[in-house]
């Protein structure tokens, strides 16, 4: 195994001076910390062992004992966790995950998928010597169900580690995990832990593989549809562990600091943990897939001496280099190749209601609505769970019925927020998506994010018909108006993609190699070019033309597209193209990150998440909901309910996004 971490061996390496300049620090009022962390972050873990030893030979004191007693908070912890063993530190996280009140499941995940057989065996002793307890029972008395016979399996440590392949085997493995899932009612739980507790990295990669020829997803999204839980969580950490650690470890430190707060007990373990590893090719990792180098996002989350340790640990900024890495690359191309392949089963949360009843319905809602004061409930109930079309039924009969026009009536009994959801509802998704542009555009300033969502991630038969309705409710041109409102390459940006015209169908490999040179040439010319380069391809070609298109850039470049629009564009430009470039990769995902910039931070966007809620309800909101859970490991029901409590005193509002959400993940 090639190392590449960012912590070395010191040369000239003196552990009895290490000693001495430490006891130095230490003693008297005070301690220099600077001098401590300096020098701890400074050695390999086996020369911290020769320091501890050549410490209480010359001082007969405990060096950590020391430590502890001088140092305190985060970076006690940190310092202190960095004069134990690899197996010493990982046994005292799975013990500290299985003690107390409440079990760290994600600490046993994590641990538990991403060590090899050495390092399981070595911390279950490490765990035995200093805790006198076996670390198998614990973790099975703190466990329960296919979750723990999972964990049980990794703690074998008996995975194959031979590298041989048998093709017959990974045909055979990658039939039997579609057999046990997406073939069959229910899951067979123990096919999928035998297979994947115990097959080599390199087997596996190849069962993956096959399994997305045979399912047409991957085996992330079979994972994700078929188990749930801390189970559905130890098994796509395994599958991530075995496509990329360093890509599983770069998410797991994001996730660590991204919100509010740090989970400063996960940012420490894996810091200390792979130091010595693979910490370089997380950093590529990390920046690849968040656009920020980890070293400004540890700058940005933490503070003081712990900073100053962490930052030493991660050993760099990236964002200073400016270099794309060959690594990074690799894994980009395997993203693009894993996304060209997978077939997504579009899921909505919203069903059209059995023994649908509209006269019924149109009935209710005037009662709801007729004397004083409205019974909000009722209009709910009825309007966010039906399907569209159910409800342009409900809307002609409550005409035909009662004489009346529904749209008017609940105008006049609803307000704020609840009335635009409930509105937005009963519009068709053409006048809805109509709706939504005028309001981008209309009045002062203009709402750039929700026109490029709009127009980027709509078919061409819903752009046409989304032109239609709005010429027919404003007597307008959107491209017109699109036009008399933006300017420049956006607008041309813009204009391209209303027309409603992209290309349709399979990618053409051969024509997909001639647009990735293209738009490789691309990158080395004048600005203007470059955009009207990628306007022409990035706006015409099919989604699964251009996952090829992006996948041969890699090859070409070693660079992966999103970093180039990131680096060499700016504005409303850059924003477009890479809204495209995220939609094209995985559509479900970008709307989970779209709906999370709606409510993060002061204030939410209402407008935002009404526009997402009610448009993908009945398309994929299913899935946005797990890239949600996936992304942010909080569930979108839970940060809907959070996030909208405050504006929304009766609850009306949030009562019903959280029906069009579906339910809890």
């Amino acid at each position: 195994m090639v190392f590449r971490g960012s912590i070395t061996e010191a040369a000239d390496f003196d552990a009895t001076a290490d000693s001495e300049a430490l006891y130095n620090a230490m003693k008297g009022f005070g301690s220099d910390k600077e001098a401590i962390l300096e020098l701890v972050t400074s050695r390999s873990n086996a020369q911290r062992q020769e320091v501890l030893a050549a410490y209480k030979s010359s001082y007969g004191q405990d060096l950590i004992g020391d430590l502890k007693y001088e140092l305190t908070g985060n970076f006690e912890r940190l310092i202190v966790s960095l004069m134990r063993t690899p197996p010493q530190h990982d046994a005292k996280e799975i013990h500290d995950a299985v003690q107390g009140a409440g079990t760290n499941e994600r600490c046993l995940i994590e641990v538990l998928a991403s060590r090899n057989n050495q390092q399981i065996h070595d911390m279950v002793e490490a765990y035995k010597e200093a805790y006198g307890s076996d670390m198998e029972e614990d973790v099975v008395r703190e466990t329960s169900g296919h979750f723990k016979k999972m964990l049980v399996v990794l703690l074998q440590g008996t995975r194959d580690e031979s590298g041989v392949v048998d093709a017959d085997l990974v045909e055979q493995d990658a039939q039997d995990l579609f057999a046990a899932g997406e073939e069959q009612w229910g899951t067979d739980e123990a096919k999928f832990i035998m297979i994947l507790g115990s097959r080599s990295v390199t087997h596996l990669k190849m069962v993956f593989d096959q399994y997305e020829k045979i399912a047409e997803k991957s085996i992330e999204d079979s994972i994700k549809s078929e188990l749930s839980g801390d189970f559905e969580r130890v098994m796509l950490a395994v599958v991530h562990c075995i496509r990329s650690v360093s890509m599983f470890f770069a998410r797991r430190l994001y996730k660590s600091m991204k919100g509010l707060g740090t989970a400063d007990n996960t940012l420490i373990r894996i810091m200390i943990a792979r130091s010595e590893i693979d910490m370089l090719d997380i950093r590529e990792c990390f920046r690849l897939r968040y656009e920020k180098s980890l070293y400004n996002m540890i700058k940005e989350d933490t503070s003081g001496d712990y900073k100053r340790t962490l930052l030493q640990l991660c050993g760099g900024d990236d964002d200073l280099a400016g270099e794309f890495f060959p690594e990074a690359a690799q894994i980009a191309y395997k993203m693009w190749e894993q996304s060209a392949m997978t077939k997504v089963k579009l899921r909505p949360t919203l069903l059209p209601a059995v023994d649908f009843d509209p006269a019924a319905d149109a009935q209710a809602l005037r009662k709801a609505m007729k004397g004083f004061g409205t019974d909000e409930d009722i209009i709910i109930d009825i309007i966010a769970r039906r399907s569209n079309a159910q409800r342009q039924e409900i809307r002609q009969t409550f005409k035909s019925l009662l004489g009346r026009d529904l749209m008017k009536d609940l105008k006049s009994e609803l307000s704020k927020n609840l009335e635009r959801l409930v509105i937005g509802l009963m519009l068709t998704p053409a006048e809805f998506d109509a709706k939504m542009m005028r309001k981008a555009i209309e009045g002062v300033g203009t709402d750039e994010h929700a026109l490029i969502e709009i127009l980027v991630t709509r078919s061409n038969e819903g752009i046409q018909a989304m032109n239609a309705a709005y010429s027919s409710a404003y007597k307008k041109s959107l491209e017109g108006d699109i036009q008399s409102d933006t300017s420049g390459h956006f607008c041309r940006i813009l204009t391209s993609l209303v027309q409603g015209g992209r290309e349709e169908g399979e990618a053409d490999l051969e024509r997909a190699d001639a647009d990735a040179q293209e738009l490789a040439d691309a990158c080395n010319a004048e600005s203007d070019d470059m955009e009207m380069k990628f306007q022409t391809i990035l706006c015409t070609r099919s989604f699964p033309h251009l996952r090829r298109v992006f996948q041969e850039f890699v090859r070409f470049t070693n660079k992966d597209i999103e970093q180039i629009i990131k680096k060499e564009m700016s504005g409303d430009v850059k924003n477009a193209f890479y809204a495209i470039v995220c939609s094209v990769k995985n559509q479900p995902s970008y709307f989970a990150d779209r709906l999370y910039k709606a409510m993060k931070g002061l204030g939410t966007d209402d407008r935002a998440l009404i526009r997402i809620l009610v448009s993908r309800s009945e398309v994929d909101l299913f899935n946005i909901r797990k890239e949600f859970k996936e992304t942010q490991d909080e569930s979108l029901h839970d940060f809907i309910q959070v996030e909208t409590m405050v504006g929304d005193t009766s609850g009306d509002y949030r009562k019903t996004l959280l029906l069009l959400c579906g339910g809890e993940d």
